[in-house]
């Protein structure tokens, strides 16, 4: 089958998402399968408001859907709701072709936390997006079931997945600085919640790795915290692997991804008992959720490493990427040329 994946978010953006589709890409491709990533490298671009390091295309709607029309794919999946999501979006609601979409991210609330409006104003124009999709692919079953609460009628739950072979269990050496050694790795920015983190009142050293538009302003306000900037997957493996224990502070992610990236490398987690760390730990001795963070990273040293690993494990790509395959919606005529 020809797969069009058209997302906002892509190289060198270093996010979850980025890594999903990417991974995404590459198991379906072992399964057989065309595919084609349309993302902003392809356009002229703009940076984002309040986030200037990620690109957003300029009045994609023309070449994007001659790129869609040269590619001729059988399905659509239009990844993020961003410029490009909007023109994949236009593009097959012209031609009454079905598509599915994602909801990798909760603009919502990150809206609300940079302007202070309403949650239901953003929420309305996530629906008017995800409204025509064939299915919404929600990455955990706590996002499924807050977009249920929200109206989302078409919502399905997808997992995601971890490279286990990337992420495992090394000599913590790598770093050098008082234990015990609390990390977080991702984005570096307002929603990520990160003061909850860096604020707290606890032994050893606190470790930030990754950039993003606030990451100044918090070097200047935590001046004992370390910070730094992996260059690729194998020193970020490193930095997952010297940890004593991964600490994350966000309540509004859709997932975590970095929370099983740092499971895989024997590594427990400490977070907030919200959506997102519910879905990644829930009930396993892999991690400490608790409204206090302090607390619950000082819990989570006690855990066993050997654990946290099998954990991991547990969640395989090759499964996302079937369940993915499953959720696609192609096009009458790929049906019939698929069955022949």
């Amino acid at each position: 089958m020809r797969i069009a994946i058209v997302t906002d978010a892509w190289h060198p953006q270093r996010n979850g998402v980025v890594r999903v589709l990417a991974t995404l890409g590459g198991k379906l491709a072992e399964l057989g399968h065309t595919v084609k990533v349309i993302e902003p490298g392809a356009f002229v671009t703009v940076p984002c408001p309040s986030y200037p390091e990620i690109p957003l295309a300029l009045a994609p709607r023309r070449r994007l859907a001659r790129m869609l029309d040269a590619f001729a794919p059988d399905a659509v999946h239009l990844a993020t709701e961003g410029p490009l999501g909007w023109a994949g979006r236009a593009w097959a609601l012209a031609r009454d072709l079905p598509f599915t979409t994602a909801y990798h991210t909760k603009f919502p609330h990150y809206i609300r936390a940079r302007t202070g409006v309403p949650l239901s104003w953003p929420y309305g124009v996530m629906r008017r997006f995800h409204g025509p999709a064939g299915a919404v692919l929600c990455p955990s079953a706590s996002v499924h079931a807050e977009l249920k609460e929200w109206g989302f009628t078409n919502a399905v739950e997808w997992s995601h997945g971890v490279d286990t072979t990337a992420f495992h269990p090394q000599p913590k050496d790598f770093i050098d600085l008082p234990r015990p050694l609390f990390l977080y790795v991702g984005r570096v920015a307002v929603e990520k919640n990160l003061p909850a983190f860096l604020s707290l009142d606890l032994p050893g050293s606190k470790l930030v790795v990754g950039d993003g538009p606030a990451r100044a302003g918090l070097m200047r306000r935590f001046p004992r915290a370390h910070f730094r900037i992996a260059n690729g997957d194998a020193e970020l493996a490193r930095y997952y692997a010297a940890a004593d224990c991964f600490v994350f502070p966000s309540r509004t992610d859709t997932f975590g991804l970095v929370m099983l990236e740092s499971l895989a490398a024997g590594v427990p987690v400490a977070a907030f008992p919200v959506s997102g760390p519910r879905d990644v730990i829930g009930d396993a001795a892999v991690g400490v959720l608790d409204e206090d963070l302090g607390r619950a990273a000082m819990a989570a040293l006690d855990l066993s490493p050997m654990a946290c690993r099998i954990h991991a494990q547990r969640f395989s790509w090759d499964a996302v990427a079937r369940q993915f395959l499953g959720f696609l919606r192609p096009f009458k005529g790929a049906l019939t040329k698929m069955s022949a």
